[in-house]
């Protein structure tokens, strides 16, 4: 039987040498609530905020409307869609592998340039393309559900994506990670093939990068979320990984299970 050990829905965790201290989250702003409710946003992704609390997450990460902020692999541009509008006095930049991968941001653009024009992109990860993210320069960089991803292939690139996103914030600037939570104690399951990760891993890859971890929230996790299906997080929505095999089941489970850290890179 695995042990649970999670804080209360919404809670922070600050954490400090003698322990952990539950502080209440903070309020989202007006303007980040505004952002989410905006006409703009597609539908469907509209429905999948009950698993994903964006307006939560984002107050806990603490990002601002004039932040320099740096998106780490946006995919489809789910976050995009509440980021960019709400970034109208800073700036979002969409971090990338390749051109494929930036098509999910590019068709937002095309479809409403008033509201996503003015979105960036920049490689990532890559230590020298011409394109990448300027070291130094972002207040802000968040990353859902990327870092499995990170350790497929041939080579584990996972270490190397944390060192750049360390050498892309500004001393005090902040990474937030929401990301697949596998249990300290999971048996039997490999964040290799599973997609997800354990707390440990994470953190010891943002602190070797020269991260300190400052808080976490529970606003992602999922405790009807058991960690160990045939195809790995991806037997869950929105993936379906086995189609209609046992859909309703997984249906009923809901997203999967998430960390949601915040770190920050020290000020000199």
């Amino acid at each position: 039987m695995r042990t649970r050990h999670l804080i209360a829905p919404f809670a922070i965790v600050a954490l400090t040498a003698g322990g952990a201290l539950v502080a209440a989250s903070p309020t989202p702003s007006p303007a980040l609530l505004a952002a989410i409710k905006a006409p703009s946003r597609t539908p469907a992704n509209v429905q999948r905020d009950a698993y994903r609390h964006p307006a939560e997450t984002l107050a806990f990460f603490g990002v601002k409307p004039t932040d320099n902020v740096v998106e780490i692999w946006p995919a489809g541009g789910w976050y995009t869609e509440i980021l960019a509008p709400y970034l109208a006095k800073g700036s979002y930049t969409a971090a990338a592998p390749s051109e494929r991968a930036r098509a999910g941001v590019q068709k937002l653009m095309a479809a409403n340039g008033a509201v996503y024009g003015k979105i960036k992109f920049a490689t990532f990860p890559s230590a020298d393309a011409p394109d990448r993210v300027a070291p130094g320069s972002a207040d802000v960089v968040l990353t859902f559900r990327n870092v499995h991803n990170w350790s497929f292939g041939a080579t584990d690139q996972t270490q190397a994506a944390f060192d750049q996103m360390f050498a892309m914030l500004k001393p005090g600037g902040t990474l937030g990670v929401v990301e697949h939570r596998l249990p300290e104690d999971a048996t039997g399951i490999t964040e290799a093939k599973s997609g997800y990760m354990k707390r440990s891993s994470v953190i010891a890859h943002a602190t070797k990068a020269g991260f300190k971890l400052v808080g976490e929230s529970a606003v992602n996790a999922n405790p009807k979320d058991t960690h160990d299906y045939p195809k790995g997080v991806w037997t869950l929505p929105p993936n379906y990984a086995e189609a209609d095999k046992d859909r309703a089941k997984y249906a009923a489970i809901g997203e999967s299970d998430r960390m949601t850290l915040k770190f920050v890179k020290p000020a000199r």
